[in-house]
């Protein structure tokens, strides 16, 4: 077996080739980053937890027929994944206001929103993730107006799904985000995580507005107990997927 290589290293995993170049495994790291990288951490035990959440995850929605480049999980913070050639353009899914777009159009935080809002951001650090609109993605050739709409109509459907099951954890999907990528034979699927790290999740059984986070907003806020909130969600997300 020829010995793996790294490809790529970023924020929360390091990409590393296989004996298959169509496969690459998938480590994540303890690393925390915040508000594009300004600031910097660690969460124990992070790595294992976004993994096993990310496998179980990515095995639920290939059951509901949401195609992911998701293969194996090969170790406690490695997954054997499809290789993908990556969009960049990061799809934001929110149920309920929150985080930025609070800021930027004065909704109230946790408003609940009267249908579930799909955003894209451009996936680019140096210009910090600008909102695109539809016609600016065009303009930057970054997806055609079919792919815009399947980009769409996925991260739509993955939201009904995960939406409905984590009510059934007791938690609240507030927002996700979400990328994508094409598959050697061109399909375009659900790539990188989905895990505390990607997603704004709430529980259900806490009104107070800090006690109820159970996401990578305690990193970022410095409300403390971000490695017991991970391991809430791994929990309930393992315990209902085994009923």
């Amino acid at each position: 077996m020829a010995a793996m290589e790294k490809l790529y290293e970023g924020k929360a995993k390091i990409l590393y080739t296989t004996e298959d170049p169509e496969v690459v495994v998938s480590q994540f790291k303890d690393d925390a980053t915040a508000f594009n990288a300004l600031k910097r951490g660690t969460i124990v035990g992070k790595g294992q937890m976004n993994c096993a959440i990310g496998t179980a995850l990515f095995n639920l929605l290939e059951s509901k027929g949401i195609p992911t480049h998701f293969i194996e999980q090969t170790s406690p913070n490695e997954m054997r994944v499809k290789r993908v050639q990556i969009v960049p353009v990061e799809v934001v899914v929110r149920n309920i206001a929150a985080g930025s777009l609070c800021k930027q159009t004065g909704i109230p935080q946790g408003t609940v929103l009267k249908q579930p809002l799909v955003e894209f951001f451009y996936k680019n650090d140096e210009l910090g993730d600008p909102l695109l609109t539809r016609d600016r993605l065009l303009l930057l050739e970054l997806a055609t107006p079919e792919q815009i709409e399947q980009l769409r109509t996925m991260a739509l459907e993955i939201n009904q799904i995960l939406s409905e099951f984590f009510h059934q954890c007791q938690i609240i999907l507030v927002d996700f985000k979400l990328e994508f990528g094409f598959d050697g034979k061109g399909n375009l699927i659900l790539a990188d995580e989905i895990s505390p790290d990607t997603c704004r999740l709430w529980d259900e059984s806490q009104s107070d507005p800090t006690a109820r986070i159970l996401d990578k907003d305690r990193f970022r806020q410095d409300l403390g107990n971000v490695e017991n909130a991970y391991q809430q969600v791994l929990e309930r997300v393992l315990s209902h997927l085994s009923i």
